[in-house]
Order: structure tokens, then sequence, then C-alpha cells
């Protein structure tokens, strides 16, 4: 088997959309104005030309991705996403679905692309009236020429994938909006494309059914694995939704990053100022701002070495590891101190092993608790135990109130000391304490 070709460092194999260049006018002069776009020209410069509606956007979609772009009202994107399937020409530009053009091609070709590459979600649902739910759902088969009983039976299935058994027989003027957009999405997987575009599919529905919606599609996205586009003016669905987010302006597309990049790594003072409101919680994750995990030895250190790094760190704990930086728990700055003056040596007898642990990917949103909770910094632990990073409750905060995580503006270490420094050493002479660094 031959290995997949690559274009730089992405393989061809797993890019499902390919745009290159893409470009939009409308007007009687539109070849000329795209032809100044690409030599550097302003918008505002070829407005006499024509009204450029995206200018030069480039990107590719991965197989099985959800790739978002979002824009406020004329900003381009929903021009963008119809001329992924055609219904509007390129000016200048390329288009490619699974290595087929869109674009330059004759009608008949087009349709043939339509048909057994990409399906469409449209904000205001655009089901047929006078057709049944279960009819709408098998449209798409329909068109493809597969007959009445296997689309019928296939539509059912799908109907079942998106909670609408039971309404088969009812018409679109019978459901709520909420009802009526999962008959979209239900006709749209059923046509069994690879490519799934969606322009504002959820921004007609209120708050808390649009919510569900979101949810809904990415629970049908992890079973089904399929490519989609989604448009949207919503930067916490974007941020929800999104695997790669497209920030257009202007016609342009301004920055391509996760959702993580752009939130914490805008591209521009535009890109920062939207996103300044988000809900970081729904976006970052333990790995967003984790640091290395300095009040970490290991278990070999013994109770003197492990009193000696917290005296010069000028911290009340550290948590333990095991060969492999596997996390065993932690140990405070009482127990240990009690223990050399008791001349104890194992530092394994004195370790806390109800340490709170949460995985790399753990939402921001579930750490303040324990962070409140536990005297330590929360441990961000691989599926194996193995420590990978700590979460300092100062990091935490900065990264809740949007502030800078520098880490030299704070003490990465947040634990307060329990013990006067003073007292340790009054207590335990430092010659007496092995010189570990």
């Amino acid at each position: 088997m031959s290995e997949a070709r690559t274009i730089g460092e992405e393989p061809v194999d797993d890019v499902v959309v390919r745009v290159d260049r893409l470009t939009k006018v409308f007007g009687k002069r539109a070849k000329e104005a795209a032809e100044r776009l690409e030599q550097g020209a302003a918008r505002d410069e070829v407005s006499k030309l024509g009204t450029a509606a995206v200018i030069d956007a480039s990107f590719s979609v991965k197989r099985g991705e959800i790739f978002v772009v979002m824009g406020l009202s004329g900003s381009g994107k929903s021009t963008l996403i119809r001329m992924l399937n055609g219904l509007l020409d390129a000016t200048s530009g390329s288009v490619e679905i699974e290595g087929a053009a869109v674009t330059g091609i004759d009608p008949k070709r087009l349709r043939a692309v339509r048909r057994s590459q990409v399906s469409m979600v449209f904000q205001h649902f655009a089901l047929l009236p006078h057709r049944t739910v279960l009819e709408n759902v098998a449209y798409g088969l329909e068109i493809q020429g597969i007959d009445r009983d296997r689309r019928l039976e296939l539509a059912r299935t799908v109907i079942g994938r998106v909670g609408l058994d039971g309404w088969e027989s009812r018409f679109p003027s019978e459901l709520s909006g909420g009802m009526q957009q999962r008959v979209g999405i239900a006709r749209a997987l059923c046509a069994d494309t690879p490519v799934l575009l969606m322009d504002e599919a959820f921004s007609a529905l209120d708050p808390l059914i649009r919510r569900e919606m979101q949810e809904q599609l990415v629970e049908l996205q992890a079973e089904l694995g399929k490519t989609i586009v989604f448009i949207t003016h919503d930067l916490n669905e974007a941020m929800f939704l999104g695997d790669r987010i497209a920030v257009m302006r202007d016609g342009r597309i301004v920055q391509i990053g996760t959702p993580e990049e752009i939130l914490t790594d805008p591209a521009n003072d535009y890109v920062a100022q939207f996103v300044q409101d988000v809900d970081r919680t729904r976006v970052l994750t333990a790995s967003s701002v984790m640091e290395p995990p300095a009040a970490a030895v290991p278990l070999t250190m013994g109770p003197r070495g492990a009193l000696k790094t917290m005296r010069d760190m000028q911290i009340s704990g550290l948590l333990v590891t095991a060969p492999g930086r596997k996390l065993l728990g932690a140990v405070k700055d009482r127990e240990v101190l009690r223990a050399i003056q008791q001349g104890e040596t194992d530092l394994a007898a004195l370790i806390d092993r109800t340490v709170p642990t949460v995985s790399p990917d753990t939402s921001l949103s579930d750490l303040p608790e324990l962070a409140i909770t536990s005297g330590l910094p929360i441990a961000v632990v691989d599926q194996d135990e193995r420590l990978l990073g700590i979460v300092p409750r100062v990091l935490l905060l900065a990264a809740l109130g949007n502030v800078s995580t520098d880490t030299s503006e704070f003490n990465v270490i947040d634990i307060p000391p329990a013990i006067d420094p003073l007292l340790v050493t009054q207590t335990l002479d430092a010659t007496e304490v092995p010189d570990v660094r």
C-alpha cells in the first residue's frame, strides 16, 4: 500500500476540502476587481469595479474535522460556503472536494459532485412543506436515484439517530423550529455524502434548543465521522464545535487555528477583541494552563531531601513520584519534619495518596473546586498516572480571568509556607540535609 503524498507536512489523502485563493466579486467588472485584489489592492480600492465578498481565501479541511468559519455579518462567510458547493460561481481561485473540482466545471458535472460529495443544512431549514418528515429526509437519496423502499429504510435509521422517532408522518408545519432543523440535519446525513456544509444552521433557534443541537451535532460527528464546514457569527458556538476555526473580516481570512490557539494567541487586535468576552472555561483545558512540575521529587530523595527542596522553594508541600514519573501522592512539611526528628528515613510512609489529579483534556471549568479544596497545585497526569504538569491556583485564576499567564510574573508554586523557613533552619541545621540540587 503506497504512502499518502504530502504537501508540506499535510497528507493529501487526509484532505477532503481544498480551497485555493478563492475570490468572489459581485459586479460587471468582477474579473478586473479580482485581479486587482490578487495584486494586493484593498477592498475599498476596487469598490467602483465591484463588491468584493471573499478575497483570496485558502484553507483545507481534513477528513472527519469540524471546520468552523466565523465572522460578523458582511464578513463573507456565507458567500464562501456557497462557493464550496457551487451555489455561487467563484470569480477566481479553486475548490476541490475529495479531489473533484467544484469550480470551473459544467453544470452536469457540478450536479454529480453535489449528489455524491456534499450536502447542505440551511439556517431556515429549507424543508419541502408538502412532504412528510420521512419523505424530506429521504429526498437526497431520491435525487441520487435510490429506489423508494431502500431510501425510506435508510431515512428511518437516520431519523432515529437525530431523535425524531414517531414523527415520520408529520409535516414540517407541525414541528417546532428545533425539530425542523433536526429534519434538515437528518436529510443531509441520509444523503451519505462525505462533506456536510452548515450555514448558520442553529442561529434561528432559541438558546436552549441551540445548545442541545450543538451537543447533538458533536455526538453525531463522533459516531459518523463526517467532514463538516460550519458557518457561524457566534464565537462561543465556534469554540464549542470547531476542531479548527477560520476567522473572517471584510472578506479575508485573518486567522486559522484551534479554538485554544485563537483564544490564547490571537493574530491581531481584531481577533483579540473578538475573543475577549468568550467563555474560556468551555475552550481551555488543563493542558492549556499547566506548568512543568517543579514542586515534585522522586521517592528516592527521602525525607531530608524533600524538606530541603521545600525549604529552598519556600513551599509547604511536594508531589512525590516513582520511577517513570508515576505520581504517588504528596507530602507536607510538618509530617516530613516530624519524621526527620523521629529518625525516620522512609518517605513512602508519609505520602498522602488522595492528591487530586486530572487528565490533560479536563475542562478548565472543572478545576476551580479542586484548587479550592486542595492545598497543592492540581496534578495533571496521563492514563498511566505519569505526572505531566501542575496547575497552580494563581495560573488557574489568571486563565479564568483572561490575564497574562507569563510565569515570570508569578511564583509558579502557589502554596503558602506552613512553617517559617527560619524555624526549619533552627530545628534542623542545613549541614544535616544532603545537597540534592
